[in-house]
């Protein structure tokens, strides 16, 4: 395990990202029915342009994130089922985050992540990155792509962005429907990013729960 120079302040003791399959607070996102998987960290296909994280298996997260993911599927099955929930990242650990850290300091893009001495709480397995997916796999259109680090992927912003026409009423529409979903599951939004959910209070998860490194 790569060595974590930043001083973590935690009262739980942390776990190597290794072991995580060994961990009973921990569950793989197979294990949830219905739910799709798409994690963007482990491809080019995000801000980093490169994999973050094999050799390491991330495709986890703290059980009460999966107990939320599995509540959110079942109150969207019930109101479209062409909508289906798909997480493009869960469980991120905290030397991944360090390396986007130390990738974007000193830019704009730091207000996208949590500063490693404070921690991100993907780091915890209790944070979700998440979209709509169709039948066939296809992307609902939420105006942006996902690491899309500008307004107009900001929730906050959403009804000036809407009547100035930089946003239409599907893409809000679509942001609502995956934000009530992630809600029905205990899940909280963000100001800045319409595909981040955190599961549970942040101090408290920073505090009590064990942080992945």
């Amino acid at each position: 395990m790569a060595a974590v120079n930043i001083r973590l302040h935690c009262m739980t003791p942390p776990v190597s990202c290794e072991t995580i399959a060994t961990n009973p607070d921990f569950r793989p996102l197979s294990s949830v029915a219905n739910l799709r998987v798409d994690l963007r960290y482990a491809t080019a296909t995000n801000f980093m342009g490169r994999d973050m994280y094999s050799p390491l298996d991330c495709a986890w997260a703290h059980r009460d994130a999966i107990d939320g993911l599995t509540r959110a599927i079942t109150w969207l099955a019930r109101q479209r089922r062409i909508a289906h929930l798909c997480v493009l990242d869960a469980l991120r650990p905290q030397r991944v985050q360090e390396a986007m850290w130390a990738a974007v300091e000193g830019t704009p893009q730091t207000e996208y992540l949590a500063p490693p001495e404070r921690g991100s709480i993907h780091s915890f397995g209790m944070a979700i990155d998440a979209t709509l997916v169709d039948d066939d796999g296809q992307e609902f259109d939420m105006g942006t792509s996902f690491d899309d680090m500008t307004e107009l992927s900001h929730p906050a912003l959403e009804a000036a962005f809407l009547k100035a026409g930089a946003l239409d009423a599907e893409h809000v529409s679509n942001r609502h429907l995956l934000r009530e979903a992630m809600r029905r599951g205990g899940f909280n939004g963000i100001g800045t990013e319409w595909w981040h959910f955190d599961c549970g209070d942040r101090t408290q998860v920073r505090s009590t729960y064990a942080r992945i490194l």
